[in-house]
């Protein structure tokens, strides 16, 4: 199946590489990816072929992709059980577990949330989006733990975007980083990009990207023998970036527990803590967990929020530093 995308080149990406344009407006796909769709004469400007990555886009320029998803007509349905924590006739309210992917992407065609929601209800869900990410407003990193809302319908997947566009959705994340953040709260406002170096990642730019928002405070700083600081964070988002608190946090000097890829290296222990290391080395992914979710109904048009447990890594974490701080 193909998918088109087209894009209105503004004055600030005057200029710019082709390529890169196109995988500054595209989170999905690397720069690598993009040069194989050019390459594959699947990018026109204006309506005439690309053919070069290098090719300079100019202001005004309308940009067309076709997005190619190998040997995948469909999406199939994997019968995967789904932590639904509220439904009704609009919305589902699901508790995504750490390691799931949301919907097909490079290399991940099968066993996502996109997947398990088509096995449970077939049809009944939004299409806005198209028919390989059914129902899906929004996104949460796979590695990631959390509530997302998915909608059952068009009308409440149109409502509930908008709200997202217009970041009048409350989400707030509980998150464990290295040392103490200062100030202890703050607002963190940054544009973010793709790291130039490394394209699976992102990076703080001063120059180029997508505006990020991130409203943070320590709930507590955790002083232990041996052990180097640690504090829990909660984050309250005003945008969605990809990666966004991580690559706040990196910003800010610091990195979330368990995070391979913003991670702090060389992480210097006094004295080695087994039980705290034993807990650590069973973390499944980053110490990141989306722990609410509030928006207005699409139907019944009143606030409604809601929040979630822990996973059982990041929770047997935490409550070995609260035992270990006394």
């Amino acid at each position: 199946m193909n998918n088109s995308i087209k894009f209105l080149v503004k004055e600030k990406d005057n200029r710019k590489r082709l390529d890169i344009f196109l995988a500054e407006k595209i989170d999905d796909l690397t720069r690598s990816n993009i040069k194989k769709i050019i390459e594959s004469s699947n990018v026109k400007i204006n309506k005439k072929t690309a053919i070069s990555s290098s090719k300079k886009v100019k202001t005004k320029d309308i940009i067309a992709i076709k997005l190619l998803i190998k040997k995948l007509d469909k999406l199939s349905p994997s019968k995967i059980k789904l932590d639904i924590h509220f439904e009704d006739k609009d919305i589902l309210i699901l508790n995504k577990p750490k390691g799931m992917v949301v919907h097909p992407g490079a290399g991940n065609h099968e066993n996502t949330l996109a997947n398990a929601l088509i096995y449970k209800y077939k049809d009944k869900l939004s299409d806005i989006n198209g028919e390989f990410r059914p129902g899906i407003v929004h996104r949460i990193d796979k590695d990631t733990s959390g509530l997302l809302v998915i909608a059952k319908n068009n009308l409440s997947h149109s409502k509930l975007g908008k709200q997202f566009s217009e970041h009048s959705i409350s989400r707030k994340y509980l998150c464990l980083v290295w040392g103490v953040i200062r100030p202890l709260q703050g607002t963190i406002k940054t544009l973010i990009a793709r790291n130039k170096k490394n394209r699976q990642l992102m990076m703080v730019s001063d120059f180029t990207g997508k505006k990020a928002i991130t409203n943070y405070k320590t709930i507590r700083v955790f002083n232990i023998k041996d052990i180097p600081r640690i504090s829990l964070v909660e984050c309250e988002l005003e945008t969605g970036r990809t990666h966004q608190i991580r690559v706040h946090m990196k910003y800010k000097g610091t990195s979330l527990l368990g995070d391979n890829q913003y991670g702090k290296k060389n992480i210097k222990f006094k004295k080695i803590n087994e039980d705290f290391l034993d807990k650590l080395s069973f973390l499944n992914g980053q110490a990141l967990h989306a722990k609410s979710l509030g928006f207005i109904h699409p139907s019944k048009k009143k606030w409604v929020n809601f929040e979630s447990e822990l996973p059982s890594d990041f929770k047997k974490l935490l409550n070995l530093l609260k035992k270990l701080s006394g």
